[in-house]
């Protein structure tokens, strides 16, 4: 399992041809520097996770899971 979002989006990139945050950040609308800080925040909005599935090729998809069953909620 992932601890968090930001080493999720590192694991994509690398996965995606060792993609850097720069390029991935053009590739999303943002300036590098803005990219940055929100891996150091660990700061994504939903919409800006969309964007960075689109550039990573990838589909978002996004779910509760239940904590005993390890089954999706819904």
């Amino acid at each position: 399992m992932y601890t968090d979002v930001r080493e999720y989006i590192n694991l994509c990139r690398v996965k995606r041809g060792n993609m850097s945050e720069a390029e991935l950040a053009r590739k999303t609308g943002q300036t590098p520097q803005n990219m940055n800080n929100k891996h150091k925040r660990n700061t994504f909005k939903v919409s800006e996770l969309e964007k960075i599935a689109e550039a990573l090729d990838a589909e978002l998809k996004i779910s509760f899971i239940d904590k005993e069953t390890g089954e999706p909620i819904i």
